[in-house]
């Protein structure tokens, strides 16, 4: 019987995929002068329910092919273009072949038609967007606005939520043009439904001024504007989840939406202890939290520590009439991450090596509240107001203990320490921002006036024990408590005027930038007196009493040209900075210095067209020492590292070079783009250390010419329509960077060199609603090489494999795996060579598509581990730290919302087709 059905079924699928059609299509698209039509929109309809079958766009000669199978007889063909009339024919599939020849589009100049035509194109170019019609591309049910991107041409989605569109970041994602939650994207990416947004907008990332003003911004990021359904922009959405596992493992977490046409308001809530962190506060924690109701692992999650965290925040943005618009928002997180950690360590000598082991186990509680408000105010056409103040309360306790010990060459023990630290931390922090933005005319002028400023107070409770021993020599102990006080106030404020020479072309841009920094800071040491049993006895060796001040004033001229294939600047300026620093405990290393120096910037893009464009940066910075590198105060804190500074160092001078290519095209379904970052330095500051017998290590600084550090990528993907059902994706790539370093070690210089080679290649497999299996292989080869006679080169390898799989059959099941398996064959015995770690989940929608029960398991053959190997040019480092084990968890989630309806009252009128 199990034979006589396999048989059928193979029969079926046979029979099913036989009678897909195969297609090939041809054609040029002119304008009614019969001038060639660049990026007009060329797409494939279902008849029934308008599914989009195929598409692609017009070359710079109007020329396009397209290609694709399916199993209709018959499909709309619609060409469209920004300013013409569409155009539509019904085209039977009787051949493989169609050569259409010309196809000459009207102008649409019935603008004033009571009529409606909505665009139905896929994607659609106007000047310098890019906009996807969300109707063309279909993702599963309860698919976010993340699983979308996923699925649009030139998109590539990592474990971490960063996006990236050919080859460029996107650092801003927008809702409706405002900001959602703040500034991380992976909040709107991982929460918002797809079935709520009509639209998604790429274009260059530019501040809201440089918008105002027409400017083309830095070019480097791009941003993501998501635009809503008018029917579902009213009325309110959510969802919520709520999980219990084995191990006291658990996990909570809710949004909530309401919009009202341009009233947004937002609520969100979070807790778990599985290493999800929590919303993300300025980049510092790239894992967000997700309801995503299935498995939404990271292969080794966090790996540094147990995480048990929660948070909450708020949004509301809305605008005041047609000339004000207000974006707030508030978070709330608090974490508890517990740690042990192994570090092993050769350290490299001119004449020889020696070595350090230490383990180390800290207990971290933090709390933030974060406070952001965005106002922006249209004075008239030619003014623009934008001000952004932001509030910061942090607090954080940490407790830990940590034993080392160094060994010579021979394994010989000579000095060993140990330790007890408790940190108490307080830090307040705000910080405003003000642009006031005026132009002149309707050729480009403007003037701007940015003000900006910072006031940060830090206040820190440390209590110290700990041991030093030197063998056979000195033993240190030291019981302390340190009770520091740091102040920073910094004001900044930017003056440009920018003046046409040729209309909206060509500019001339003064600029005038000015910034004064006054840090203070007080660290006072007492020493534990064991007669009163007080911390009562001022230590003066360990104490510091600074007031730091950094003045910068920098003039600069620019010269722009924007054109409609190519745009350049060149920009020059010259820095004037004052550093100065008074020691009130040691008045005879107060100190005061001036640096002057050139900076330099320039960059030139070029577009072939709006998917294909190369593009060259030059920058030249400048960087004074940091002002623990110049004042010439002995730090003992640590008696094994004994720091100190440089009053002769000169500041650093860094010579950027980057160029780039960008190509994707439609057509073919491939993507490739590639870059190289060259950064050069001049006096560059480096450490210049003496380790003695005893293996301490005295540390000062000095400059050195001639380190620099190469950076590489380059990556290809080609999608693969198979059949209507079935598509194959390939993606290629590889990463790699090389560092050269001059290095003082005992007096003695000497070269390192480390370069390190990544390269991947995955394959992505997806039956459509059936299937779907990701593999990905990488390779991570690194070596370094020293000019020492007593250092032989380090070659060091590792092997990663990663594997997710999404099986959607038998209907409302959804069974995810995420498998990855790491080898690191070149750590040492006591360290885990290798491990395989499997997060598996499987879901069950019940509830009419509103509910979602998951069973989910991370780490099924617990085997989780993170060590790892590093070289660098003065040592070898082998790590490892606590990491998240094996759990069971069973979850259940729950889509809400209510949108209003919008009465009908468009409709299309085919006679124009």
């Amino acid at each position: 019987m199990k034979k006589i059905f396999l048989l059928v079924t193979f029969l079926y699928t046979i029979n099913f995929y036989a009678q897909s059609v195969s297609f090939k299509i041809t054609g040029i698209i002119l304008s009614d002068r019969n001038t060639p039509l660049e990026s007009a929109t060329i797409h494939l309809e279902k008849i029934q329910d308008s599914t989009v079958v195929s598409y692609t766009i017009s070359d710079k000669k109007g020329s396009f092919f397209l290609e694709g199978s399916t199993f209709e007889k018959e499909l709309n063909m619609y060409v469209s273009h920004i300013g013409f009339q569409p155009y539509f024919i019904k085209l039977a599939l009787t051949k493989k072949e169609f050569q259409l020849g010309t196809i000459n589009l009207k102008p649409n100049t019935n603008l004033l038609d009571e009529v409606v035509i909505k665009s139905r194109s896929p994607i659609t170019i106007k000047k310098d967007t890019i906009e996807f019609n969300v109707k063309s591309f279909k993702t599963k049910k309860d698919a976010t606005v993340e699983d979308l991107l996923k699925e649009l041409p030139g998109f590539e989605v990592n474990d971490d939520g960063e996006i990236t569109i050919n080859g460029k970041l996107v650092n801003k994602v927008l809702l409706n043009g405002k900001t959602f939650f703040g500034d991380d994207p992976t909040i709107a990416t991982r929460n918002l439904p797809k079935d709520i947004i009509d639209k998604v907008q790429v274009s260059d990332t530019r501040t809201k001024s440089e918008a105002f003003t027409g400017e083309k911004g830095a070019q480097e990021n791009k941003t993501v504007n998501l635009t809503t359904n008018k029917e579902k922009n009213k009325g309110w959405f959510g969802r919520s989840v709520a999980g219990l596992g084995t191990h006291e493992r658990n996990e909570y977490a809710a949004i909530a939406n309401h919009f009202n046409n341009d009233k947004q308001i937002g609520a969100l809530v979070n807790g778990n202890n599985i290493n999800a962190p929590g919303y993300n506060f300025n980049g510092a924690q790239r894992r967000s939290v997700s309801l995503n109701n299935v498995s939404d692992f990271i292969p080794g999650g966090s790996n540094k520590g147990i995480i048990k965290s929660k948070s909450f925040g708020t949004s509301y943005a809305d605008d005041f009439g047609k000339d004000a618009e207000m974006n707030t928002d508030y978070f709330y997180s608090g974490s508890n991450t517990e740690n042990k950690s192994i570090r092993n360590s050769e350290n490299i000598l001119p004449d020889g090596k020696f070595f350090s082991n230490s383990s180390t186990s800290s207990i971290n509680d933090k709390e933030k509240h974060t406070a952001n408000l965005k106002f922006d105010i249209v004075i008239d056409s030619t003014f623009l107001i934008n001000v952004a103040p932001s509030f910061t309360l942090d607090k954080g306790n940490q407790f830990s203990t940590r034993d080392q010990e160094s060994l010579d060459e021979n394994n010989v023990l000579i000095n060993r320490s140990n330790s007890i630290i408790n940190n108490k931390k307080t830090d307040k922090d705000f910080s405003n921002r003000i642009d006031l933005t005026k132009r002149f005319g309707e050729k480009g002028s403007f003037m701007r006036l940015s003000m900006s400023n910072q006031f940060n107070d830090s206040e820190s409770d440390d209590y110290n024990i700990s041991t030093t021993e030197i063998l056979n020599s000195t033993t240190t102990n030291q019981n302390q408590f340190i009770d520091g006080d740091l102040n920073y106030n910094r004001l900044e404020t930017q003056l440009t005027y920018r003046h046409f020479i040729i209309d909206k072309k060509l500019y001339l841009d003064f600029k005038y930038d000015y910034r004064k920094e006054k840090r203070e800071s007080i660290k006072s040491t007492f020493d534990f007196d064991s007669i009163n049993n007080q911390y009562s006895t001022f230590n003066s060796r360990l104490s510091t009493d600074f007031m730091y001040n950094n003045i910068r004033n920098k003039p600069a001229v620019a010269l722009s040209y924007v054109g409609g294939k190519w745009n350049t600047r060149i920009e020059s300026g010259y820095v004037f900075q004052t550093l100065e620093n008074q020691d009130k405990l040691r008045p005879n290393l107060n100190l005061k210095r001036d640096y002057n120096a050139l900076e330099l910037f320039g960059f030139l893009n070029y577009k072939f067209n709006p998917n294909e464009y190369i593009y060259a940066r030059y920058q030249l910075q400048n960087k004074p020492p940091e002002i623990n590198q110049i004042q010439p105060y002995e730090d003992i804190t640590n008696p094994l590292n004994i720091i100190v500074g440089n009053p002769d160092l000169k500041p650093t001078s860094t010579h950027t070079i980057a160029v780039g290519f960008n190509k994707f095209n439609i057509q073919k379904g491939t993507g490739f783009n590639t870059r190289a970052i060259l950064n050069f330095m001049e006096n560059q500051v480096i450490t210049k250390s003496i380790v003695n017998d005893d293996l301490v290590n005295n540390t000062t600084f000095t400059n050195i010419d001639g380190n620099y550090n190469l950076f590489l990528v380059a990556s290809y993907n080609k999608k693969i329509q198979i059949d209507p059902v079935r598509s194959l994706k390939l993606n290629i790539g590889t990463n790699s960077i090389t560092i050269k370093n001059i290095n003082f070690f005992n007096n003695e210089k000497y070269k390192s060199q480390t370069t390190s080679i990544i390269p991947r290649i995955g394959v992505t497999f997806e039956w459509k609603n059936v299937f779907k299996i990701d593999p990905m292989y990488k390779l991570s080869f690194s070596k370094t090489n020293l000019n020492l006679d007593s250092f032989e080169k380090q070659s060091f390898i590792q092997h990663s494999l990663d594997i997710k799989t999404i099986t959607y059959a038998p209907k409302k099941l959804e069974w995810r795996n995420d498998i990855r398996y790491v080898l690191n064959p070149n750590v040492p015995v006591g360290f885990q060579k290798s491990s395989w770690l499997w997060n598996s989940s499987i879901t069950y929608t019940m509830f009419q598509d509103k509910g979602f029960l998951t069973l989910k398991v991370y780490d099924l053959l617990n085997q989780n581990t993170n060590a790892q190997r590093i070289a660098t040019a003065n040592f070898i480092l082998d790590s490892q730290s606590t990491v998240l084990q094996q759990y069971f968890m069973l979850n259940f989630s729950w889509k809400f919302g209510n949108f209003g309806r919008r009465k009908k009252t468009s409709r299309i009128n085919k006679s124009r087709f």
